[in-house]
Order: C-alpha cells, then structure tokens, then sequence
C-alpha cells in the first residue's frame, strides 16, 4: 500500500506542478467519482436531475457534462484524484484528511452530503462486541487503513485498550468493497464472518439470518460523522470556480428533493446502481435511525482528525475543519 501511495504522491507532483494561466476556460468535461451505497443518494439524484449540469449553465457555464464513475473503495479514488483522472471524489472523512495532509493542502473538500452511521455486523455468534474479536476474526473494510471504518475501528482500539493498542484491530481487517463483502458474509464457508458496513448493506445484511450488530459509528465517535464529502485539488478549484459553486448548489438541491420526495430518490439510487432492492424496502432504510442525515457541514471530522494526528497519521493537526475545506465551505456550521 505505501508504494501505491508514493506512486499516487509522484503523480501528484506532476498534477500540481502545472501553473494556471490568466483567464484559461473553465472544465467542461468534469469526472466525479463515489463509492456503492445509499450513503450517496445525493450524487444518484444529482446525476439523474443533471443539477449540477443545470447550475453551472444557471450560471454562464454552458455544456458541462459529468462522468459518474464508481469505485468499490476510497484508495481507490483518492488515486485517481492525485494521478490526475478524475476532478472530484465523493468518499470519507479519512481519505480528505490524509491527502490534505500529505499534499500539504492542495487537496481540500468542497462540501458534505451525508453523516449517515455506519454499522458492523457480524454472523459470528461468539461475536457480540469487539471485545470478542479474536486474531484470526476477519474484519471486511472497504480500505485498509485509511477508510472511516477502519479508523472507526483503530478509535475504538484506543478506546478500550489505550493508544498505545490503537492498531490493535488492523490485522482483522481485509479490503473488500461493500457488495463483495455482502456476499463474503451470505456464504456459510467464507472466511470473512463480520463487515463493518454501510447503508443499505447493513440493513440487508441484518435481515440475513444470524447475522446481528456488533457496534456502530455513533457508539465509537458519540454523534454524527460525515461519511460522503466532495473533495478536489485546490488547482482544479481555483481554475474552475463555476463548477466548484455548482457541485456545492446541486448538493443542496439534491438534499431538497431526499428531504421532500424520498421515493423520487430512492429510485435514482436504483435507476444508477442497479440495487434489485424494492422501493418499499429502501424507504424503510430511510427511516431507520438518522439514516436521513443528508447533510451540507461536516460533522464529526476534527475528532478524526484529532486521532489520526494522535496516531501519527496526520503530521500537520488542523486549528479547524475550515483549514481542510475550500473557502467556498467557511459559512458552514461543521465540526
């Protein structure tokens, strides 16, 4: 992984090497990218409405075009932000921290959309809460390391067993994307018997028989988290204000239509992803417990923020979340 991430930090070099020239034409062709779940529902409905599309004409910029484009994990789109591929990604908290770290604030968020909790279940009868988690348990995480659920998971380490244990769980956890992990999970004979997921995963994954919640993100962090952000370079930002303000007007438009006709957005979700799941059943996933936290300010990201440093993950520690976040976000009541 170190190596894959130095190769990402040389292809960042070169993407932020580049100098801006005066009054260069704003990006039409705009790439974002997002991972499986509903935690994304904003991006499904600002897809299939074409919102930011419509904003940034609204606003002089005409013939934009968005490429949506899925990945199974955050490492993944991180990678590909930094060799300079796609313009914009829709992952976690942990991923912005670390590349706004590392890049020594060149890459910075643009705004939220969800603060949804994520749960990790388990099939394991012996498993009732991570003090039952034992060498050989395997833990799927959607990246290694870096993503919120295993953050979430090194959070708790140093919870319960002090800092000086904050890994102590990191060997348990494998990479698998949220579907595979569903899958891993339905077979009796897989290795992986627990998934700290995410929405709908969860909920679907609960309704399978056997399987039960082991602990939650709001049991570790104690309130709301931030799970989807929009993050990009400070140089694309800088060179393509119009599109910046259209992705930051469409999340609110996109939040508008979940908050007012969930169903027309339960059926985007579907429309893109493909999910076979029923309208019916997604809707109740929506009305689970703060599952309709689509939400514009961060929530709970100087605590991530604050353990990662702890840890040494971060070697610069933020004064506030407005040093990880574009300007355009500083009238935002975050965390």
């Amino acid at each position: 992984m170190m190596r894959a991430f130095l190769r990402g930090m040389t292809a960042a070099c070169l993407v932020f090497a580049g100098t801006l020239s005066a009054g260069a034409a704003e990006k039409t062709d705009i790439s974002i990218t997002r991972q499986p779940g509903i935690l994304y529902l904003v991006s499904h409905v600002m897809e299939t409405q074409k919102l930011i599309e419509k904003r940034a004409e609204a606003d002089g910029l005409a013939g934009v075009k968005v490429d949506w484009r899925t990945f199974s994990g955050g490492g993944a789109q991180t990678d590909a932000l930094l060799a300079g591929n796609v313009d914009i990604v829709n992952t976690g908290t942990g991923n912005l921290l670390l590349l706004w770290d590392r890049t020594r604030g060149r890459v910075k968020g643009i705004v939220t959309n969800s603060a949804q909790p994520v749960i990790m279940v388990s099939r394991d009868p012996r498993i009732k809460s991570l003090k039952d988690i034992q060498p050989g348990d395997r833990i799927a995480v959607p990246t290694v390391g870096v993503s919120t659920q295993a953050i979430l998971l090194q959070m708790a380490a140093a919870q319960m067993y002090g800092d000086d244990q904050v890994h102590k769980f990191d060997t348990n956890t494998v990479q698998l994307g949220h579907p595979d992990a569903m899958a891993a999970l339905a077979n009796q004979n897989h290795e992986v018997k627990s998934h700290f997921s995410a929405p709908p995963f969860q909920y679907l994954e609960l309704k399978q028989p056997g399987v039960h919640e082991v602990v939650n993100s709001r049991d570790i962090i104690g309130g709301d988290l931030t799970q989807g952000t929009f993050f990009t370079t400070t140089q694309f930002a800088e060179a393509n204000p119009t599109v910046i303000k259209a992705v930051r007007q469409a999340t609110a438009d996109a939040i508008e239509v979940i908050k007012k006709d969930p169903k027309t957005a339960v059926e985007a979700y579907k429309t893109v992803s493909g999910d076979k799941t029923s309208v019916d059943d997604l809707l109740a996933i929506l009305n689970q417990p703060h599952m309709m936290e689509f939400r514009m300010d961060p929530q709970g990201t100087m605590k991530f923020a604050a353990h990662l440093h702890k840890v040494g993950t971060l070697k610069t520690m933020p004064k506030a979340w407005t040093d990880y976040y574009l300007p355009e976000a500083a009238d935002l009541n975050g965390n």
